[in-house]
């Protein structure tokens, strides 16, 4: 079973699309979308688990240039 979350990002003034563009080429990343509101970018990511999605997908977004705010969102199944 994978792990899926949203992630939602802020970034610098005028830097959107080129975020955008580099964190949807990520490996795990399965959508990256422009959004407006509090943050400029909402992602979708899996992995087969928890630790792989924050090691491997999570640390790869927060080093994109132009990020300046990352809030991650677990999906659950209830």
């Amino acid at each position: 079973m994978t792990v899926q979350a949203y992630v939602l990002v802020q970034t610098e003034v005028g830097t959107s699309a080129g975020v955008r563009a580099a964190i949807a080429a990520l490996s795990g990343v399965t959508s990256a979308e422009d959004v407006t509101g509090p943050y400029d970018i909402i992602v979708r990511a899996e992995a087969p688990g928890m630790d792989e999605l924050g090691r491997d997908i999570l640390s790869a977004i927060q080093q994109v240039p132009g990020i300046t705010r990352t809030l991650t969102c677990p999906v659950v199944r209830l």
